[in-house]
């Protein structure tokens, strides 16, 4: 398998309230939901870096789509880390977050590995972690 990640989907209770969270509190570009003519259709994808995607889809439509049960969600299944350049810049994406309605879980603080990271949980409890990591060089 080639590393060809292009989408990720994290499934969601209520697609307009998502949208609202990344399109209008984290200012993630997006033409918005489409799809709605069609049964288990309705998604919305979020233009993120070098062609990645991020999409949210509603966790019914996800199992029905998959074909396995619908299950309770969990935040500790996966976090999608949004490393920065600075621990400024941690603090900056925090309190943006934090404004668009997000639940801070860990307030930004100095790590053990040497870098500055804390984590917030969307409207439906994915969790992001906001890292600047020392070791890495972040392009705008």
């Amino acid at each position: 398998m080639k590393p060809r990640i292009t989408v990720i989907t994290l499934g969601v209770n209520n697609l307009e309230q998502s949208l609202k969270f990344y399109r209008d509190g984290l200012g993630l570009p997006t033409q918005g939901i489409i799809g709605r003519e069609f049964e288990h259709g309705a998604v919305a994808f979020f233009d993120l870096q070098s062609g990645l995607k991020l999409a949210i889809w509603p966790r019914a439509d996800i199992a029905y789509d998959a074909k396995v049960p619908k299950a309770p969600p969990s935040a500790t299944e996966m976090t999608i880390g949004h490393n920065v350049s600075s621990k400024k810049e941690v603090d900056s994406v925090m309190e943006q977050a934090k404004k668009a309605g997000a639940v801070i879980t860990s307030n930004a603080q100095d790590t053990f590995w040497g870098g500055y990271a804390g984590y917030f949980q969307d409207p439906d409890g994915h969790l992001w972690e906001v890292a600047w990591n020392p070791q890495w060089k972040i392009e705008d």
